[in-house]
């Protein structure tokens, strides 16, 4: 029976600490089902999602913390279970921009949150002379969401801190 392992390592953003982690990943039997990775100012993190045998994810726990100190990671493991597929219809990409302040971020995750919708992935940046905030979240909808009444309350969320934001249908693929 497979079994399912959320793999994470940060570090100084070194050529070849990838493909170290991949590596070892490989030579102890388990697949990487998903991962993501970025780069944080001169550092990076990345996270996976293993499946595989018992011996293999038990051999990868054992193996990763050597192969982290070599590699001077910080890592964390944590087992799970596999894929829960969800019955999500429509895709979308909502996006924003502006001058930042405390609590925007805040603002945006907590409106999706409070309709119960789940991000399906984050990514913000700040140009530090410009003070220009961008953030590009992905969203999954069911059927039932009205996508109408969402872009509206969106759009009046966007109106009262003061940026820019859509929110457009995008292939399901990127979620």
């Amino acid at each position: 029976m497979s079994q399912y392992l959320v793999l994470t390592a940060m570090g100084a953003d070194r050529t070849g600490s990838v493909s170290e982690l991949t590596k070892l990943a490989s030579k102890c039997g388990c697949n990487i089902i998903d991962s993501r990775m970025a780069i944080f100012g001169l550092e990076f993190s990345l996270i996976m999602l293993l499946n595989g045998s018992a011996k293999a994810i038990n051999q990868i726990e054992n193996k990763l913390p050597a192969v982290a100190v070599k590699l001077e990671l910080t890592t964390m493991m944590k087992r799970t279970s596999g894929y829960k597929k969800r019955e999500f219809t429509h895709h979308y990409q909502v996006d924003y921009a502006g001058i930042d302040q405390p609590g925007l971020l805040k603002a945006v995750t907590a409106f999706f949150a409070t309709r119960n919708i789940d991000l399906s992935s984050l990514k913000s940046e700040i140009d530090p002379v410009t003070n220009q905030m961008r953030a590009t979240i992905l969203i999954a909808l069911t059927e039932d969401t009205s996508i109408a009444q969402l872009e509206s309350d969106y759009f009046e969320l966007c109106e009262q801190v003061d940026v820019q934001g859509c929110i457009k249908k995008v292939n399901s693929n990127l979620i």
